[in-house]
């Protein structure tokens, strides 16, 4: 399992000198890779960051985790994510999803028969992204179009999806998923047999699987898991987040978060890895210099003993 970082945490900040901060600092300690999230209101366009990022950052993956599709039709998202990708000369990695009816209520925008949604969209995509062309009607989407130059650098789509549906079309569709606020017992049970079934039966190989969760090193575990019970119940209130709490057998987001001493941290990143993920991209959830520091000396030691 490679491991990275999630930088989402950086976003409300909207800073992009703030984020190219910590990606350097992510790339100079050998992660292999670096996520965004893009906030539908939040106003801090996570592909155009990355590619101003990459510019300066090299030798570390970078990717979104994810961009939201209901606010973009996928030829104006192929369009952005070719344009980043030949700007930094090498491999983009756009993580996708249907994102949230409420986050999208905010815009306006219906979140009408999202799965349909979803399966049209990546058939627009990921010709355009392949290939630079496409030719494609559908009920939602429709598009014949050819970029001015075919890309010249490949761009990986991961999808966002939890539920066994979204799961089959990333599996066909898609190179694999980016997952959210899931635990071990239900990426093995759910997530990597529905997801891995779905490609193996268009011949296609086996999908990555990217997971990020919350991880602090710290000896005041009951602390940090109240403050990130607080700061992040949001997401204990979203039916496809509720759901994955269900299946995994926990109440809410402070139960999945990986939090505890250095041993347990460790055991926690190898379950996840057991279970099937092939990224772990941890957002560090610390509350203090200290447990920044302790969190980062585990993950750092993760690398190099693998």
């Amino acid at each position: 399992m490679r491991l990275g970082i999630n930088g989402t945490g950086l976003v409300q900040q909207a800073s992009v000198q703030a984020v190219t901060d910590h990606a350097r600092q992510a790339a100079d300690d050998g992660f292999a890779h670096y996520w965004l999230a893009e906030h539908p209101t939040g106003g801090f366009d996570a592909i155009t960051v990355l590619a101003l990022v990459g510019a300066q950052v090299r030798g570390i993956e970078l990717g979104t985790a994810i961009v939201p599709t209901f606010p973009r039709h996928p030829m104006a998202m192929a369009a952005h994510a070719v344009t980043a990708a030949n700007a930094l000369q090498r491999q983009f990695t756009l993580g996708i999803g249907l994102s949230h009816e409420p986050m999208m209520a905010q815009l306006g925008i219906a979140f009408d028969r999202p799965i349909r949604h979803l399966r049209e969209y990546l058939n627009v995509l990921m010709p355009l992204l392949r290939d630079g062309e496409v030719d494609f009607r559908g009920e939602l989407f429709s598009s014949n179009a050819r970029f001015f130059q075919p890309p010249e650098n490949p761009v990986e789509v991961l999808v966002a999806a939890l539920g066994p549906q979204a799961l089959a079309v990333a599996g066909r569709l898609a190179q694999g998923t980016t997952l959210a606020w899931v635990g071990p017992k239900t990426v093995k049970q759910h997530i990597v047999p529905r997801i891995s079934d779905a490609a193996a039966a268009e011949g296609r190989p086996a999908p990555r699987i990217l997971a990020t969760l919350p991880v602090c090193v710290t000896s005041q575990a009951a602390h940090v898991r109240e403050a990130i019970a607080r700061g992040l119940s949001m997401y204990g209130r979203l039916p496809s987040y509720r759901a994955m709490f269900e299946r995994e057998g926990v109440a809410g987001p402070a139960d999945l978060a990986i939090v505890g001493s250095a041993a347990e941290v460790e055991d926690g990143i190898a379950a996840l890895a057991s279970a099937g993920v092939t990224d772990f991209a941890p957002s560090e959830y610390c509350l203090s210099k200290e447990e920044r520091d302790d969190t980062r000396i585990v993950l750092k030691n993760w690398i190099s003993g693998r």
